[in-house]
């Protein structure tokens, strides 16, 4: 397989921003790095960039499309329900020793779109579960971590299906590289104007301790009660371990834990979900006393009743999360088919695992302390977007009384 020629300087600066802005990585830590193999040339630029910071050791483990597509067409019954959970339990233990995670997403999101999709949900199910103890280093923030993307050919055929391979490839990257703020010629200054800016909204919201949100647009009138003790966070955080990192190159949202009991009303997608090598469009939910006791869909009923079945959890919030539709990877009006880009387009919620993080004092509190703010608990989180142009956001405070936060889908102050 041939990897696509990129610009060699956006490239290498899209390494340094992840490494210096979203791991923020420090001398002598060790490294895990996943990524698809066709990402390879920005995996040996971002080792480059790690070692020249002073990294211990960089792992990369690479995925292949075509290999996953082997197991299920090749594989037999019983392996469906097996995952690795020793590499897992290594991954835990390095996070254990200090080490920092990045992942380079960029697998063709429908590779698996055309395997029997009963066994993706078994094999889907038995990773989640072995990835268990490396996950929950991430979802509690214990280490710092970061997410960055590169441009596939299988995923660039997906976003851009009219356009000759190579042409697709291209436009893809210069619209990674332009979300990930790595266009200009000083991206490291670009990233820190842009986390003062989401800092002084997760200020503003963390100052007003609302109760509750209230969505309201086409199809959504939704309240997401906010759990207690709750806290807002967006772009640069302080990991558990005292190093400052951005999760997600790119971002745009700022975020916090619903109350997994007290999310009441209907609600319905802005984008399609792309799922498990699903495309799952036109989800409509409704919830009751924080759980989802009707979901339907136009497309992907299958694959989202398997997995909002996935364990008890999976029917309850673990997120919600603000972004305004004039953000940058809105307003390309392109379906990236991956949520890294998705949800920062527009406002949504997760099924499934909460973060600890955002909680006050979260890194003290225990997985029964949390439970009972409400916080929820779940081997899933899965991330639907659910704002748009015409999405409404009050502020709901303890009295009753309301603040306008959002109005046709931007920021109301």
């Amino acid at each position: 397989m041939t990897a696509p020629v990129l610009d060699p300087v956006r490239l290498a600066r899209l390494a340094d921003v992840a490494v210096h802005v979203g791991l923020n990585l420090q001398p002598g830590q060790d490294l895990v790095l996943t990524a698809p193999v066709e990402a390879l040339p920005l995996v040996r630029e971002i080792a480059a960039s790690a070692y020249r910071a002073g990294a211990g050791v960089v792992t990369p483990l690479l995925s292949d499309d075509e290999i996953a597509r082997a197991r299920f067409r090749n594989g037999r019954d019983g392996s469906f329900d097996r995952a690795p959970d020793w590499l897992y339990r290594g991954m835990a233990e390095a996070f254990d020793a200090g080490a920092a995670r990045m992942a380079i997403a960029g697998a063709d999101p429908m590779a698996l779109a055309a395997e029997d999709p009963e066994k993706v949900a078994r094999a889907n199910k038995a990773n989640s579960l072995a990835y268990k103890p490396a996950l929950s280093k991430i979802s509690n923030f214990d280490i710092n971590w970061t997410i960055a993307a590169f441009p596939t050919a299988g995923w660039a055929r997906q976003v851009f299906p009219d356009l000759p391979e190579d042409e697709a490839v291209a436009k893809l990257a210069d619209a990674i590289f332009a979300a990930s703020r790595v266009a200009g010629e000083d991206p490291v200054a670009a990233w820190a104007e842009h986390n003062a800016a989401l800092a002084a909204r997760t200020a503003w919201l963390n100052g007003e301790r609302f109760d509750a949100l209230h969505f309201t647009g086409p199809g959504t009138d939704l309240t997401v009660g906010l759990a207690e003790g709750h806290e807002w966070q967006g772009g640069a955080s302080t990991a558990q371990n005292g190093v400052t990192c951005n999760a997600n190159i790119p971002t745009e949202e700022v975020f916090t834990t619903p109350h997994a009991r007290r999310v009441d009303g209907t609600v319905r997608a802005t984008k399609p979900l792309s799922y498990n090598g699903a495309l799952i469009e036109e989800i409509e939910m409704r919830f009751e006393d924080g759980r989802a006791v009707e979901a339907r869909s136009g497309k992907g009923g299958t694959v989202l009743e398997r997995m909002l079945d996935s364990d008890e959890g999976a029917r309850r919030l673990g997120e919600v999360a603000l972004v305004p539709f004039g953000s940058p990877i809105s307003q390309t009006g392109l379906l990236f088919y991956n949520t890294l880009f998705d949800e920062n387009a527009a406002c949504h919620i997760a099924m499934g695992q909460c973060y600890s993080k955002c909680f006050l004092d979260g890194a003290s509190l225990s997985p029964e302390e949390i439970a009972q703010k409400g916080g929820n608990s779940s081997m899933i989180h899965v991330d639907w977007m659910i704002g748009g142009p015409q999405t409404d956001i009050d502020g709901v405070r303890a009295d009753g009384s309301r603040e306008p936060v959002f109005r046709k889908g931007e920021w109301a102050r």
